[in-house]
């Protein structure tokens, strides 16, 4: 009683007078603790009632497993959580379905998918809630390929459980990490069937699902067309704007929640900081976090702190973000290190950058990519002998570079691209393409920007590693995929390389299609020659003339370039593919996990797998 009605204190107050202890007794006692959130307290009881030699339940388990999570996620509370596994097997739960679904939870929550997933592997029985806790384990830890594919399971395998609102919202999830539009159409239309779509999680899951997957106009009419809204509609739409670059709309949407009686929450101005930073508003940015504790009560957090240092940084006011770095009243947490880092591999501030990575390689040593952003500095500024220094520490922590993945949705199908990808039988035509574009398009103004290759190799050579980049294979895949006047979408694993922006502004001043790409920051959309981030900040090298083409030229460099993709998908159909006005499938569909296909790359994918032979005698990543 006094646990419904969040009185802890007397529930305690009543165990502690209860004479005879009973299982019923602990669990009521553990029930309202973890209710409160007093996860520590509840393991600790939950040791001392195993020593007394009090047997548990399921209901036991069931709370001290979510007491593991109730807690800070710590290594000690995984540990835990792993003994209290043990317990539960060895006295025969771990066949019942509510037990071992918290278990999956748990795991879940610590990030540990594989664990999670031998738990649901092991389930002899599974309902909704067991579907819906693996589908947004992957979602929630960058497996969204994995997440589509047990959804799927889940709408072939079972006839009883029919996915709920909390499983439309994790594959809602997992297709806007992938931006895979057409699937979240299915998944939109299966929403509506089911009636689900009065839920507010569900449609505000779908506004920022159209948003990631490049159609914020959709999501924009979803939003319009709700009946009631609460703070996390809101978030959604103003996060679909701020990944977009529109700064100032995202504002306005902020002040129109609060003329609506909406109060923010810290996620809320992580959005909106976040859309300031896009579109360079500094003055606008400063002045809502400052008015985060003073208007609403809520102290900045190390995301907030992160997103000013990231905005004073891309504005090139560094000296103002590493004075805030300095005055943080709370430790400066690897987000807060990582934006400073960033910063400075946007303007080449060498000697910040050497301090901002010396904290993040004590924070966190085992993330590569830190690493990789300072060898990246280090290589614009020439500086090839600290570059050697940062790949032998890289590669004395056992650390490896995350390769650039690129992905695309055509025909809904899902196509996964690699840099030097070994086991694409379509890259030599692929690449075919690539050389003629990139020759014809230097004749043009075109200078490829290879300050960022890690190697220190003749100019040639270099250019021949960025012509491999995953956003340029999938770019020529969907030149010759999809129909004229239908856009490109692209989305990437990580940030966009300069010479790629480059490359991309070219080809949408001659084609007809307007590009989408998505990288780890922001939207990138590119139409006539112009990219939406306008350059911002000197991130991207300005124009090279891309936009100083009279209308004529245009067209003429649109009708050759035309002809030279109609080259290239002629010399496939002679080699004996049947093409039928698209490329054979690149990878199998998601259910397959893109298999690897059998034909094996030549020539251009063996050089550019090993640097080795491109140059000098110089030690590949």
């Amino acid at each position: 009683m006094y646990s419904d009605l969040g009185s802890v204190d007397y529930a305690r107050k009543v165990f502690d007078k209860t004479r005879k202890r009973t299982i019923y007794v602990w669990n009521a006692l553990f029930r309202a603790l973890t209710l409160a959130g007093h996860g520590e307290e509840v393991l600790g009881l939950y040791w001392k009632m195993n020593r007394i030699g009090v047997e548990s339940d399921r209901f036991t388990y069931t709370y001290v497993l979510k007491a593991c999570v109730t807690s800070e996620c710590t290594a000690d509370h995984l540990a835990k959580g792993k003994e209290i596994h043990a317990h539960l097997t060895r006295r025969g739960y771990n066949s019942h379905v509510y037990i071992m679904t918290t278990l999956l939870d748990m795991y879940a929550r610590f990030g540990c998918v594989d664990y999670a997933s031998n738990v649901f592997n092991g389930m002899p029985v599974r309902n909704v809630v067991s579907w819906s806790a693996m589908i947004a384990c992957y979602a929630k830890n960058g497996k969204a390929f994995e997440a589509l594919r047990t959804f799927r399971e889940m709408m072939t395998e079972t006839k009883d459980s029919s996915p709920n609102s909390v499983t439309m919202v994790s594959v809602l999830q997992a297709c806007a990490s992938l931006a895979a539009l057409e699937q979240g159409r299915l998944i939109h239309g299966y929403i509506l069937r089911r009636g689900l779509d009065s839920i507010l999680p569900v449609i505000s899951a779908l506004v920022t699902m159209y948003g990631r997957c490049g159609r914020l106009e959709v999501g924009q009419r979803v939003f319009d067309r709700m009946r009631e809204r609460d703070v996390v509609s809101w978030n959604s739409l103003i996060s679909s704007y701020g990944v977009h670059g529109y700064g100032r709309k995202a504002i306005e949407i902020f002040e129109e929640m609060l003329a609506n009686g909406a109060s923010p929450t810290p996620v809320t101005f992580v959005s909106v900081l976040g859309a300031c930073s896009h579109e360079g508003l500094v003055e606008e940015g400063k002045r809502l976090f400052e008015s985060m504790s003073r208007d609403h009560g809520i102290k900045p957090q190390v995301e907030h702190y992160a997103c000013m240092v990231d905005l004073l940084g891309r504005a090139n006011r560094l000296e103002e973000a590493a004075k805030m770095v300095q005055d943080m009243r709370t430790e400066p947490g690897p987000k807060v290190w990582g934006s400073l880092l960033g910063s400075c591999r946007i303007h080449g501030n060498v000697e910040l950058a050497e301090r901002a990575s010396r904290r993040l390689f004590a924070l966190e040593p085992k993330n590569a990519g830190n690493y990789v952003l300072l060898a990246d500095i280090y290589a614009e500024a020439q500086m090839w002998d600290k570059v050697k220094k940062v790949k032998k520490l890289l590669e004395y922590r056992g650390l490896q570079k995350l390769p650039g993945r690129c992905w695309m949705e055509v025909g809904r199908k899902m196509y996964s691209f690699v840099s030097v990808d070994e086991f694409n039988p379509l890259m030599e035509q692929i690449h075919a393409l690539l050389v003629k574009l990139a020759e014809d398009m230097k004749e043009k103004g075109y200078i490829p920007q290879t300050k960022g290759v890690l190697y220190d190799l003749e100019t040639e050579e270099k250019e021949r590693i960025v012509l491999g980049h995953s956003e340029k294979l999938a770019l020529a895949f969907g030149l010759i995929n999809t129909a004229k006047g239908e856009p490109i979408r692209i989305t990437k694993n990580l940030r966009l390389c300069e010479d790629c922006h480059l490359f991309t502004k070219f080809i949408s001043k001659f084609m007809e299609n307007e590009i989408l790409v998505r990288d780890v920051n922001r939207f990138h959309r590119f139409k006539n020659g112009v990219c939406s981030c306008g350059d911002y900040c000197g991130i991207f090298t300005k124009n090279y003339g891309v936009s100083s083409y009279q209308t004529s030229a245009a067209a003429t460099q649109q009708s050759k370039m035309g002809s030279m993709i109609d080259q290239v998908l002629e010399g496939q159909q002679k080699m004996g593919a049947d093409f039928n006005g698209k490329l054979d499938v690149v990878y199998t569909e998601l259910n397959s996990k893109f298999e690897a296909l059998n034909t094996h790359v030549k020539s251009f994918k063996r050089r550019l797998s090993n640097p080795m032979k491109l140059g000098r005698n110089k030690k590949s990543w």
